[in-house]
């Protein structure tokens, strides 16, 4: 059964924060909340912190979690706890082998000029940023990116907190590119933008086709989490 759809009462009146050594812990009627694991609910910043306790507070008589995307990426990154960070890094370096902007079609012309109108420019990015040059190629050949573009994104991510580790796995898993989401956290681009950009398939397939009503949900559905993320991030 999903967390979200279980029917929890609002036993609390008021939701505060308060700081605690580096941390600025939530609090419902003065006691600190807790997360799944029971381990406190806190936020490595105040901007996170407040957003957070916002969205306990907007709760009604019962607690709606679908509601809360904030506290549930925070929660889960608190949960994972200090030994997730290595297996949160990896899996983002991981996604550089199978990136989706790596790997262009050869056919039609139409996606094939789509594809580099929209991913070149995250390329282009991720070269300077990282002084790399990743391998694009066609089809579905896997390429192996350079060892010094590994250590390059591994490096830039060794000394991340938990959230942050955290927020980009979710990102990178989300848009299946870790050159979106490293351009996400870095606020290279708009968050929509990059969003459309892990899309551009699905979306060049509507065009042509038609959108069936599944898909458009999926769709609506991966944006608003997307977006979520996007937030989360930003309030870091």
């Amino acid at each position: 059964m999903n967390d979200n759809n279980l029917q929890i009462k609002r036993l609390y009146d008021a939701v505060s924060f308060r700081a605690e050594t580096d941390r600025y812990v939530i609090l419902l009627d003065e006691r600190t909340a807790q997360t799944p694991k029971q381990n406190p609910l806190s936020s490595p910043s105040e901007k996170l912190a407040r957003a957070v306790a916002e969205e306990w507070d907007s709760q009604q008589s019962t607690i709606n979690r679908s509601s809360m995307p904030l506290t549930g990426i925070l929660s889960a990154a608190i949960d994972g706890g200090e030994t997730a960070l290595s297996e949160c890094r990896q899996d983002i370096i991981n996604y550089l082998g199978s990136d989706l902007l790596c790997y262009r079609a050869d056919a039609p012309r139409a996606l094939v000029s789509r594809q580099a109108e929209r991913w070149d420019p995250f390329i282009h990015w991720f070269n300077e940023a990282f002084d790399q040059t990743l391998i694009v190629t066609t089809g579905i050949v896997a390429v192996q990116q350079s060892d010094a573009t590994l250590r390059a994104v591994n490096n830039a991510l060794i000394h991340k907190t938990p959230e942050t580790l955290h927020a980009l796995r979710i990102a990178t898993a989300l848009s299946g590119s870790a050159v979106l989401a490293l351009a996400l956290w870095k606020s290279a681009f708009d968050k929509n933008e990059i969003f459309n950009a892990s899309r551009v398939d699905e979306q060049f397939q509507a065009e042509r086709w038609g959108a069936d009503e599944e898909a458009s949900l999926r769709e609506d559905r991966l944006r608003q989490e997307f977006l979520s993320i996007a937030q989360f991030i930003t309030l870091l």
